[in-house]
């Protein structure tokens, strides 16, 4: 697996005369590559999620900024993914960018999300997926808070939101999350 922070090291690499960013390795994964332990049909997505969460988690597409609700989500709790609710981030690592879009310090755990190189729009971003499901969250910077001093810019569709002391989701009946904690 790899991590947000070995890709974004490798990827951007701060200019000695200022704080400019520009592309550097080119480490990463590919979603095409990668199996991940949820696979689901084409057909099966497109019947679990609303039309605008598949464009989003499996197309790779983005919400419009302001159009977030979770943005605005100011309770103690736990964000998960849409798709498979694997836990991807909680609230005390939350803070306002004022991007538009939920912004996060860190994920839930690193085991959970995984990184993969994206280079599309001629860009070069770090792209935050589901490490259990492969779903697309959004995008991370270098230019968030201490002490990551990331921002993980996530699409609010992608994510369901748990207050503290709820259960988390457990949309597989499996068992995964009983072990996790909202608190």
């Amino acid at each position: 697996m790899t991590k947000i922070a070995d890709i974004l090291a490798a990827v951007f690499v701060r200019r000695p005369r200022g704080p400019i960013w520009q592309a550097g390795s080119k480490r990463g994964l590919s979603m095409d590559t990668k199996e991940y332990p949820v696979t689901r049909t084409d057909a099966e997505w497109r019947k679990l999620l609303t039309p605008e969460q598949y464009a989003i988690m499996r197309q790779h597409g983005t919400e419009r900024p302001g159009s977030c609700a979770l943005n605005y989500e100011k309770r103690a709790g736990t964000f998960s993914c849409a798709g498979c609710g694997q836990p991807l981030f909680v609230s005390h690592k939350k803070f306002e960018s004022g991007t538009g879009w939920p912004s996060f310090w860190a994920p839930f755990d690193e085991a959970h999300v995984t990184a993969v190189r994206d280079t599309s729009y001629g860009m070069l971003r770090i792209e935050p997926l589901c490490a259990r499901c492969g779903s697309h969250q959004g995008h991370v910077f270098p230019d968030g808070p201490p002490p990551t001093r990331l921002r993980y810019c996530i699409n609010s569709v992608s994510l369901e939101f748990v207050p503290d002391g709820a259960p988390l989701r457990d949309p597989l009946q499996r068992g995964d999350n009983k072990h996790l904690t909202t608190a």
